[in-house]
C-alpha cells in the first residue's frame, strides 16, 4: 500500500499540482501559463510521479485539479506519451 505521504500518492500529487496551478494561474497570458505549468511538472517531477498522476486522472478524472492544471495535464499527457512512444 502506498503511504498517503508518498510522492506518488494521488492526494499528494493533486495537492502539489494545484499548488503549481495557483502560481501559474496569476499569469496574464493564459495559454503560456498552461504550457509553463505543464513544463514545470515535466521538468521537475520524477517520471514515476508524472505517470502516477496521469494514471490516477485516467481512472478518477481530473475534477480535483484546478482548471489550469486540468488543461496543463492534457499537454503533459501528450509530452509523456510522445517521450515513451
Amino acid at each position: 500500500m502506498i503511504s498517503p505521504h508518498s510522492s506518488t500518492h494521488p492526494e499528494t500529487l493533486i495537492r502539489m499540482a494545484n499548488d503549481i496551478g495557483s502560481f501559474f494561474e496569476a499569469m496574464p497570458d493564459r495559454q503560456k501559463a498552461i504550457r509553463d505549468a505543464a513544463d514545470h511538472i515535466n521538468h521537475y517531477w520524477e517520471s514515476r510521479m508524472k505517470s502516477a498522476l496521469l494514471a490516477y486522472i485516467k481512472i478518477a478524472g481530473s475534477g480535483e485539479l484546478k482548471e489550469i492544471m486540468q488543461l496543463a495535464v492534457v499537454d503533459l499527457d501528450h509530452e509523456v506519451a510522445s517521450y515513451h512512444g
